[in-house]
């Protein structure tokens, strides 16, 4: 590298008057960014001589990572798991106006559909950089169709799968392509689920176990077949019991491959997960904990009825319901309000809040080089938030995407 000036032309940003969330600490330093990536002041100033061209006061300002929500199953009036002609706009709606609430990149999620809604939706899902266009698209998150009847939730039972002979061939027939997929939950007791696991994990997509009856060594041997994440925990999966605590064990289970780490969503909105069954899980596994929203179209919508794939779904205050029951359906909550809720609830740290909804995600998707930390070169995907916890900007590749209005406060 030369060490000069040269190295690039392109405005140097230094945001001064911060603490800066980096090595699981708030740091008293200064973030210094140019061409959307986090630079080392050091090399800054000792190779290349270089210095800031805009400085930025904070205004003591906690700075963090983005957030990354790798459940949404859509929200604002739109829904991943309906085919529309325009569902390009909805999810460009959707991305845009989830940056007020931190979030800088995210996994679209369909829930359990026909075959012809995966054919037509999934093409129209490509993995993209956030911007002030909106967050960043990580690739989808398919939630069914091979999952238990028994734990269906808010999926429709007519729209379930099985895995038949040729297993993997049968996933690619009903989703079409897995070109952009991301995350798949399917149920691991499922009759040759084993070599549906290997073969996505094979191609780098993230398995996750959900909506299942499975016992523990069923989950366990998921696990060594390559799954690594558990959606929405506690939800849609057997109850702990001592005797067999099911999927619930893979928190403690001393069965997990070496090197391996199995994370874990949460939607901690104060409905799915009682604040001591949060804290359960959080003490017992911490550096596997994701915070997820499972949001649905209703995110950030008036109470009423509205849509969650085939169903209709009724909002009721923060609750939602499949109409006419009391079977839950995703959530409205905002990632920010989860981390706040999160942190309320388990009395955790700061730091510990900001990693559950940006560096586990990160690393859950491999992706922690780039995203989930502000490590040097890495992308500058940021947000300042003040003391409780509230996003007063966000910020995408260093530029300012979302500011909080205070003009008449």
């Amino acid at each position: 590298m030369p060490s000069n000036k040269s190295v690039s032309d392109a405005p140097i940003v230094q945001f001064t008057n911060c603490r800066i969330l980096r090595d699981h600490q708030l740091q008293r330093e200064d973030l210094w960014v140019r061409e959307g990536k986090i630079l080392n002041p050091e090399k800054l100033f000792f190779d290349e001589k270089g210095s800031a061209d805009v400085q930025l006061d904070c205004k003591d300002s906690i700075i963090a990572p983005g957030f990354i929500d790798v459940q949404i199953n859509g929200g604002f009036g739109v829904d991943f798991s309906l085919a529309t002609d325009d569902f390009k706009s909805g999810i460009d709606l959707v991305s845009q106006k989830i940056l007020s609430h931190g979030v800088t990149s995210f996994c679209p999620t369909l829930v359990t559909s026909p075959p012809s809604v995966y054919h037509q939706v999934l093409p129209q899902i490509s993995v993209r950089n956030g911007g002030a266009h909106g967050a960043g698209v990580l690739g989808a998150h398919l939630e069914g169709p091979f999952i238990s009847k028994e734990k269906k939730g808010a999926h429709p039972e007519h729209c379930l799968r099985t895995f038949e002979a040729g297993a993997f061939q049968d996933l690619l027939a009903t989703y079409g392509s897995l070109d952009c997929v991301q995350i798949v939950t399917l149920a691991p007791e499922m009759r040759r689920s084993s070599e549906v696991i290997r073969e996505l994990t094979k191609r780098g997509i993230c398995v996750s176990l959900g909506h299942s009856v499975a016992n523990l060594s069923q989950a366990e041997e998921a696990v060594q077949h390559g799954a690594t994440f558990i959606t929405h925990l506690f939800n849609a999966m057997l109850p702990f019991h001592h005797r067999d605590p099911g999927i619930v064990g893979l928190l403690t289970s001393d069965k997990i491959p070496a090197g391996r780490r199995v994370f874990y969503g949460m939607i901690s909105d104060g409905i799915h997960t009682n604040p001591a069954a949060l804290r359960i899980a959080h003490r017992a596994h911490p550096k596997g904990l994701v915070l997820v929203t499972d949001a649905i179209a209703g995110m950030g919508l008036a109470p009423g009825r509205h849509t969650l794939g085939q169903q209709v779904v009724e909002i009721d205050g923060l609750n939602t319901y499949i109409a006419g029951t009391k079977t839950l359906s995703g959530s409205v909550a905002t990632m920010d309000t989860c981390v706040r809720h999160f942190q309320e609830a388990t009395g955790c740290s700061v730091e510990t809040a900001l990693e559950a909804a940006s560096l586990h995600p990160a690393q859950l998707l491999g992706i922690e080089h780039k995203k989930g930390t502000l490590n040097y070169d890495s992308d500058a995907d940021f947000l300042m938030l003040n003391d409780s916890l509230y996003v007063q900007a966000t910020y995408i590749a260093g530029e300012e995407v979302w500011r909080q209005d205070v003009s008449g406060m």
